[in-house]
Order: C-alpha cells, then sequence, then structure tokens
C-alpha cells in the first residue's frame, strides 16, 4: 500500500511543476516532498527526471500519477458520501410490505425519472423482514406496519392504512352466512387480517378458521385477481385495492369502527438517516402531502 502522503506530493509536484512550488502548495518543506518521492522510487524506480527546466515523468511515474488520481477521486466520493453533498446521486435501498410498495412504487419512479442520477432499489418485504433489513443495514430505510422493539432502529410514524373487506361487485355479504357461501381468497397476512376487521363487522362470528378457502396468492398485486372474477372475497389494507386496476369488478363492504395500521419509517437509530435516502423520504412525504419537516 502506498503512503497517502507520497500520492499527495506527486500530485502537486505534477500540478506546480517543481519541488518547490509543490512543497509551498502542501505547506511542507522542499526536503519533506524530495523525501516522499524518494520513497517512491526506492519502492518502484526512478518517477521523475529533474530537468534544468522542467520535470520529465518517465513510465513509473506516469503510472504512479493515475493510481494517485484514482485515490484522490475515491476520497472525493467518499467525502461526499459522509458530509451528504452528493443528494442527487447514487444508491438508496428502500424496503416495503407489498400494501404500501404499490402506493410508493411510482412516487419512487418519479423521483428516479426526474433525477436519474439516484439509484432507488425498492424491495418487497413483510413487516419482519422489513425490521430485519434496516437493522442489518441491508437498507437505508423500511416502512412497516410494526413498531420493533429495538433500539437499533428509529421510528417515526409515516402514514395510516386502514384495512379493507373486499368482495366481488354484485355480491353481498350482509352476513357471516354471505362470507362462508362467497369464500375466502386468502394471502400470506390474510386471515390475520381478517380476523381483525371482521369482527367489527360479524360480531360473534365461529372465527375465520371456518371460512371455505376459495384461492391463495403471496403475491399483493395478484390477490384482487380472482376477488374480480368472483371467486371470492379477501380482507387487505386499503393501498393494496387502490393500486388494482378493475376497481369496475370489486366492492369494498362498509365494516363499521376502521381498523387502522399506523405504518413506521424506520432508520438505524445510532446515525442520522443518510442525505439521499433523507432527500427520497421528503419526496414522499411531499408527494403523499404529508408534513416534510420531521427530524430523521
Amino acid at each position: 500500500m502506498i503512503n497517502p502522503l507520497w500520492s499527495r506530493s506527486l500530485l502537486a509536484l505534477e500540478k506546480a511543476g517543481s519541488f518547490t512550488r509543490a512543497a509551498q502548495a502542501l505547506d511542507l518543506t522542499q526536503a519533506a516532498v524530495s523525501q516522499h518521492i524518494r520513497q517512491l522510487e526506492d519502492r518502484f524506480g526512478a518517477v521523475v527526471l529533474r530537468r534544468s527546466r522542467a520535470l520529465e515523468w518517465t513510465p513509473v511515474g506516469l503510472a504512479l500519477l493515475d493510481h494517485a488520481r484514482e485515490l484522490e477521486a475515491a476520497e472525493l466520493r467518499l467525502a461526499a458520501r459522509l458530509v451528504g453533498q452528493d443528494v442527487l446521486a447514487g444508491d438508496v435501498e428502500v424496503v416495503t410490505p407489498g400494501s404500501v410498495g404499490l402506493l410508493l412504487n411510482p412516487l419512487l419512479l418519479d423521483l428516479q425519472e426526474r433525477e436519474p442520477g439516484l439509484v432507488i432499489r425498492h424491495r418487497f418485504a413483510p413487516d419482519a423482514g422489513v425490521v430485519e433489513d434496516v437493522a442489518a443495514n441491508r437498507a437505508d430505510f423500511g416502512i412497516a406496519s410494526i413498531r420493533p422493539d429495538d433500539p437499533r432502529l428509529a421510528a417515526t410514524p409515516f402514514l395510516e392504512e386502514p384495512l379493507e373487506l373486499i368482495v366481488p361487485v354484485n355480491e353481498v355479504a350482509e352476513s357471516w352466512e354471505d362470507l362462508r357461501r362467497i369464500g375466502m381468497i386468502d394471502h400470506p397476512d390474510g386471515k390475520a387480517m381478517a380476523t381483525r376487521l371482521l369482527s367489527r363487522r360479524f360480531g360473534g362470528n365461529p372465527g375465520v378458521r371456518h371460512l371455505p378457502v376459495r384461492g391463495f396468492s403471496n403475491q399483493v398485486g395478484l390477490i384482487l385477481e380472482p376477488v374480480a372474477r368472483g371467486l371470492g372475497f379477501t380482507v387487505l389494507p386499503r393501498y393494496a385495492r387502490q393500486a388494482f386496476a378493475k376497481q369496475d369488478r370489486i366492492c369494498v363492504v362498509e365494516c363499521g369502527t376502521p381498523v387502522v395500521d399506523t405504518l413506521w419509517l424506520l432508520h438505524r437509530a445510532e446515525w442520522p438517516l443518510p442525505a439521499r435516502a433523507r432527500h427520497v423520504v421528503e419526496h414522499l412525504r411531499r408527494s403523499l402531502g404529508l408534513p416534510t419537516d420531521m427530524a430523521l
């Protein structure tokens, strides 16, 4: 590994054209700059030929200059990343559950279209996966419907999302027997969501496990397709229903007092949210009409 001080002296010598001016630029003595170049020459061979009027760079010297420039560029990129200057370029890792992800993904694409230097990597995961990814630094931030009890994670309220009972457009769901007749389109969180919501609308019911299951999908964008085809009902968060293209083929059943989940913005608590990621969060909040002055 080359001493960074030697590389700095090499670049200063190239720019200044003489050992005296290079030393002045670096606020070093001429002897110190000469010693740095001598260290390089002891290791790699002749670096520069000292002519009476100008310096002449050897092939070894030119190769070392290229390497020094690469190191300098890498340090500048690192500095920009650490101090948050480069907010419009670079990668941002985002992880969300499927439902709110369907709402946010077009907004993320809008931002990347406007600012192509950003590379936004948006992954869908269940709540537990969101928490795990953020805690393990696999995502800059995530959104989950649970507030984790983990001191490594900061959680800020982001959105609220009600659960909805959704049936085929021509169906009636006025009783528990109607739900038994229609049957359920299940999904990974289907029974848990249905249990929470249906107790509001159908008190004293025997339990979701007694309802016939007519289908299952683990893809949030596909769960409502069998409902639209009349094959069953389902319970989903509102944002998943709103993202479905065939709104004229489904119907939301009023279930009384809403069951509302708070969606939490999660990031590591030990350090501030990176500037690029904060820029993305602020864009999402503006797009959704939410306050943008919350501390992160």
